[in-house]
């Protein structure tokens, strides 16, 4: 079976591979029809590793699909053939005390797609737990399916950030998934959402939705930003989605006493975070690693017309061009969100 194959650092490939494909009873196979770039599959491309995970043999990327269920197991009663579905990349171990703690994307035996030594689905097929695969309503296209598993990153953040209807939210980053999270913040009940970045071109693509308001942090300080939108007050709510070590260097400036602040993006390296200034205003401190329980919500939620996310898809490559897809991702233009690759017709 033909697949992009990520070889080592910088090297990418489509060849023939051997991926499992036998279905166990309570498996499904997957005609896969779209699949998203992400950061991850990029980082690995271009570093070879993302913190402890490291590229040490050949794995094929991706991990954002959608596509077409072509057989069932024995088991399976909940999805059939010819069911368009998306699907949860990451099956934890059901019986960890992660799992039983309803905390399965921090469960140690996680196995993710596209995550060293896991292969990923840039690939004609796949197999995949019945329990992690979820059929699209009618009304979903593909492509949108293929984005439901960034914007359950939005969802996970927004629930760890316990909001409070009419609250008034920061997201730092405005990069895919900061307009992710942003997105999920207003559907949470957030009034407004102000947005930073340098980058112009993206918080254009972000301020089209009614509630974001974009603040380009090279022309207007983000804590004056802040401060106007709330009388002086302070945001309610304070998302970090860079990763950005000099982000960290005023985030409790714009935050109100008694603020959340929820940490999304990885920083590469350990970052300086002051402490003096978060007790000082008694500030609740959330992390978000992937997301656990939220995937269906995120469809429920796209199904409902409430978020529409068809303006973030920036290109759409066939499978044969996937290369280029991750040579332009790799170049971070500043028009781009998210590219797509459709694997339609690539079933051999």
């Amino acid at each position: 079976m033909r697949a992009l194959v990520l070889e080592k650092k910088g090297e990418l490939s489509l060849r023939e591979i051997a991926l499992p494909l036998d279905v166990g009873p309570d498996e499904v196979r997957i005609a896969i029809h779209t699949v998203g770039v992400c950061g991850s599959d990029v980082h690995y491309y271009t570093h070879g590793a993302i913190g402890s995970y490291i590229v040490r043999q050949p794995m094929v990327l991706g991990h954002e699909a959608s596509g077409t269920i072509v057989e069932v197991g024995a088991n399976v009663t909940s999805l059939k053939v010819g069911d368009r579905v998306c699907m949860e990349p990451g099956v934890p171990n059901l019986s960890s005390r992660a799992t039983k703690l309803g905390i399965y994307n921090v469960d140690p035996d996680v196995r993710f797609w596209a995550t060293p030594p896991v292969h990923g689905v840039l690939a004609p097929y796949a197999v995949h737990p019945a329990t992690f695969t979820y059929r699209l309503p009618d009304n979903v296209s593909f492509a949108e399916g293929a984005m439901v598993e960034p914007f359950a990153i939005g969802m996970q953040a927004a629930a760890r950030a316990r909001i409070v209807p009419g609250d008034v939210a920061v997201v730092v980053g405005c990069g895919p998934i900061g307009i992710m999270i942003a997105l999920a913040a207003l559907a949470g009940g957030c009034s407004k959402v102000l947005i930073s970045d340098f980058s112009a071109p993206k918080l254009k693509i972000a301020s089209q939705y009614p509630g974001i308001v974009p603040v380009n942090i090279g022309e207007q300080s983000l804590v004056e930003a802040v401060r106007m939108a709330t009388d002086g007050w302070g945001a309610d709510i304070v998302f970090e989605a860079s990763g950005s070590p000099k982000a960290f260097a005023n985030l409790f400036d714009v935050m109100r006493p008694g603020g959340a602040l929820v940490l999304v993006g990885l920083p590469v390296e350990p970052v300086s975070l002051d402490v003096p200034a978060a007790i000082s205003k008694e500030v609740r401190i959330e992390t978000v690693f992937r997301y656990a329980n939220i995937f269906d919500r995120a469809l429920q939620l796209i199904a409902s017309g409430k978020v529409d996310l068809k303006p973030l898809i920036t290109g759409t490559y066939d499978f044969l061009d996937s290369i280029k897809a991750f040579e332009r991702a790799a170049q971070g233009n500043p028009q781009d969100v998210k590219l797509q690759i459709l694997l339609t017709g690539e079933k051999g």
